[in-house]
């Protein structure tokens, strides 16, 4: 692992200079010169007075000098500013420039997992993210292709991984190996000259994927199968309803900018131009488009911990659903951003969670998301945070440019 300085590391101190309290005979002894001595016929209060004054500066000043002098680091306010931190730093070995797009661990081993990401990245880990070893898949390597993995996921011991280039990855053994799954003949349709954003190990031999197009695919025989869970794309869907008054959904031709899946498999998307969103539930035949309830371009949405939505805009906006379910009905919350935008939201439990963003922005609630406060951990880290991730426990990460990995300590 090379050897990079941390970014925590603070500013030289300010000190001050103290008496020790041990007792110390100084050889040098200081005193101030004496005030010109006192007519016996002045007033005899005021002499007492002046008596008791010389004494006692007289004391103070002996006794600071004749004690050495100690170093005391004036940092308090910094130590414990940066002991409220609850994220640690992981430095990779990956070529500068890389973003981190997905990271997932096995289950039966939650010390073993894999972070992914632009320029072919595949990371593994076994002792539970705190080190990091390159992995390569000899079938990806063949062809000169540079992929960009985007999304990995485990049920068990199976794992999946989807990227662009159109590419899909399958282990039947936590990682141990990795088959390239062929697609161009399994996928319904022309789809598969979209790209592939997200897949979910959803149980034996079985997932789901999702292109950045919409389309929504299960397969149950470790890929060799597809079946479509939608029956058009989003484009065909919002031209078909001209009429629904979607704002910016007429002769629609574009992709989304971000997918967000729900552990009952509910799904939430963000058109590329942040314009609307559009949801989709198992069972539905097509996505159901919505009209954004804020000014504001959308950036990104997702699930809460209850069941509710959270939506993020761009300029660093917070919002969040009233209720649970699916809704277009959202109330502002208050968030110390910076300026910076706010790009994902990760739900530890129902009560804390933390959003991460541009420029280091990191922010916390242990309220549901009523209230945020800034976590001050990656202000000196220049890099934009795009990914929050929870596991099982107190397992949390979060992903950004520039192989940029922050650790939650808990």
């Amino acid at each position: 692992m090379a050897s990079v300085t941390s970014p925590f590391t603070t500013t030289n101190a300010s000190f001050l200079l103290r008496p020790n309290s041990q007792t110390h005979q100084s050889s040098q002894r200081y005193f101030p010169a004496p005030r010109a001595c006192l007519n016996e016929s002045q007033d005899h209060h005021r002499v007492q007075l002046n008596r008791r004054q010389f004494i006692s500066q007289s004391a103070a000043v002996a006794a600071a000098i004749a004690s050495p002098l100690t170093l005391i680091d004036q940092r308090p306010a910094v130590a414990a500013e940066e002991a409220l931190s609850q994220w640690e730093r992981v430095y990779l070995p990956i070529d500068p420039g890389v973003v981190l797009l997905d990271i997932a661990f096995v289950p039966d081993d939650p010390q073993h997992g894999f972070v992914l990401g632009t320029r072919q990245t595949l990371l593994e880990t076994k002792d539970g993210g705190a080190t990091w070893f390159p992995r390569s898949i000899a079938s990806a390597e063949e062809e000169d292709f540079n992929y960009r993995f985007n999304s990995i996921s485990f049920k068990g011991k199976e794992g999946w991984i989807v990227g662009k280039p159109a590419i899909l990855l399958y282990t039947p053994d936590a990682g141990e190996t990795w088959k390239r799954i062929p697609l161009s003949a399994q996928l319904p349709g022309d789809m598969v000259s979209f790209e592939m954003v997200y897949i979910k190990a959803t149980g034996d031999q079985s997932a789901e994927m999702v292109t950045d197009e919409g389309a929504i695919y299960v397969t149950s025989n470790r890929g060799y199968n597809w079946k479509a869970a939608v029956q058009e794309t989003v484009s065909a869907t919002l031209n078909r309803t001209v009429s629904s008054g979607i704002s910016g959904a007429s002769y629609y031709t574009g992709t989304f900018n971000t997918v967000n899946r729900s552990p009952d498999g509910r799904y939430v998307a963000v058109s590329s131009r942040g314009n609307f969103y559009m949801t989709w539930e198992p069972g539905q035949a097509f996505w159901q488009p919505h009209n954004r309830a804020v000014a504001r371009r959308i950036q990104n949405m997702g699930w809460r911990a209850d069941g509710g939505l959270w939506l993020l805009v761009r300029g660093g906006g917070l919002y969040l659903s009233k209720g649970t379910g699916i809704t277009e009905d959202f109330e502002e919350i208050p968030v110390q951003s910076r300026g910076f935008g706010i790009l994902d939201v990760g739900y530890r439990s129902q009560e804390e969670a933390w959003a991460a963003g541009g420029s280091g922005v990191l922010l916390r609630t242990t309220n549901g998301g009523k209230s945020w406060i800034r976590d001050k951990a990656a202000d000196n880290i220049a890099a934009n945070l795009y990914s929050v991730k929870f596991m099982e426990g107190n397992q949390g990460f979060v992903l950004g440019n520039d192989g940029v990995l922050l650790r939650y300590l808990g």
